[in-house]
């Protein structure tokens, strides 16, 4: 990005000023993205040709609140929605049950890339999630005869070591049980969109994605109450933070997760974040760059500020720019992640000195008060995700405002209808 490189920030990351009204760099060649035209310009070239597409000249960019572009969720049967055929090969063998014997797995072509956690929980649904956390940490699961992560890849023609389950599995929800179309119900109220591969759902603020210690309500667990005839059901292709809300995108068939867990991997995904902070940022539009690493505590961790080269650094890239402002106390941000370290938003913005309202994890500012009317929650919403179609095409959706910060941009005057400058920030 041209212009000056701010001071050095500490622990080691940098906040780089950009220029005042629109966001450049100095670009090293590269090969175009999927998201790229043709001849691959460049991302601000991208964009202002997609505000083309809404009806905008280039370089208008188009207003932050705006109807989703995907298709809305239908009411129509699935084979009424796309006119696609499955690929064949994608059902999941619903009939595995725990057993008693040691299982090698080979890992097929439609499995390359999935992590192993996922490819555990494809193979044999009805396991819990800590079940399977416990089982890969524990070193009883093997691939290729070594211990490996949950996160790791797997790569098509690997063998796999499935040790024997100590608990049966258990017995996913009746299909028409009371508690199955109560979560089927919630499922379609939250649904900004939906076809035959693909899943967007707008995720309430308080819900995890992913159940844990203590955690007994899930995304992950009502999503057994989609499980079809044929035993498949939707996967998590990513993540948010249970306190935040917004845009979450779920797999619908093996198929699609395959192409959306790469998409994501190779950060093809464009995610646009909104937020509110205490203060106003300076400059008002920039980049953050530092290395994040996890620091457990007794009952809790947090991601901290790190050193390059410290260990499990990781690097996270964020760029920011504010929309409007509520006097010299809040500022309504955007933000577009490079990177996807977990509580990278939170901790960069809590890093420059301006710390989401209402987080109770990095907000540290002192003599700072919640001005009356505004809920004590996180104010920081999944606002936008525009991802390749695992067919072809884009999917492009936006999420609403969740009720406490509609109260809060209600209560200041905010015009959530306003231009979004994070439009023309860099894609790296």
């Amino acid at each position: 990005m041209r212009g000056s490189r701010g001071p050095r920030q500490p622990g080691g990351g940098k906040q780089i000023a950009g220029p005042r009204h629109k966001f450049a760099r100095q670009r090293r060649h590269k090969p175009p993205s999927p998201l790229a035209g043709e001849g691959g310009e460049r991302p601000e070239a991208r964009l202002r040709a997609s505000a083309t597409r809404y009806g905008r000249e280039p370089g208008e960019g188009y207003p932050a609140e705006r109807t989703q572009k995907a298709t809305p969720h239908p009411a129509a049967p699935r084979s009424a929605r796309s006119g696609r055929p499955l690929p064949q090969g994608e059902r999941v063998n619903s009939g595995i049950q725990a057993h008693n014997a040691v299982q090698t797995a080979t890992v097929s072509p439609d499995e390359s890339g999935m992590r192993v956690d996922r490819f555990l929980e494809a193979r044999f649904p009805g396991l819990s999630f800590s079940h399977i956390q416990r089982v890969i940490r524990k070193g009883e699961l093997r691939v290729d005869g070594k211990r490996t992560q949950a996160k790791n890849r797997l790569v098509a023609g690997q063998s796999v070591r499935i040790p024997p389950f100590k608990l049966d599995a258990p017995k996913p929800q009746e299909a028409g049980g009371e508690a199955g179309e109560r979560d089927r119900a919630f499922l379609r109220s939250i649904t900004l969109y939906e076809d035959a591969d693909v899943l967007v759902l707008n995720k309430p603020m308080g819900l995890a994605v992913q159940g844990g210690s203590g955690t007994t309500r899930h995304l992950d667990g009502l999503l057994e109450a989609l499980r079809d005839a044929h035993g498949q059901r939707p996967r998590l292709v990513h993540r948010l933070d249970k306190d935040t809300a917004g845009c979450l995108i779920v797999a619908k068939t093996r198929f699609a997760a395959a192409a959306l867990a790469k998409t994501f991997r190779s950060r093809s995904a464009r995610k646009i974040y909104w937020a509110l902070v205490a203060g106003v940022p300076r400059p008002r539009q920039g980049r953050i760059s530092t290395f994040l690493a996890k620091e457990e505590r007794e009952e809790d961790s947090f991601m901290r500020i790190a050193e390059h080269g410290e260990e499990g650094a990781s690097h996270a890239v964020t760029y920011y720019a504010v929309v409007e402002t509520a006097g010299p106390a809040l500022a309504w941000v955007s933000l577009k992640p490079v990177t996807g370290r977990t509580h990278q938003l939170r901790a960069h913005l809590a890093h420059i000195n301006h710390p989401i309202v209402g987080d109770p994890k990095y907000f540290t500012r002192e003599n700072w008060e919640l001005p009356g009317g505004m809920q004590s929650k996180l104010h920081l919403v999944a606002r936008r995700i525009v991802v390749p179609h695992p067919r072809g095409g884009l999917i492009d959706v936006s999420a609403p405002l969740p009720p406490h910060m509609q109260q809060s941009w209600n209560l200041l005057g905010l015009d959530a209808t306003r231009y979004d400058p994070i439009v023309e920030a860099p894609e790296e």
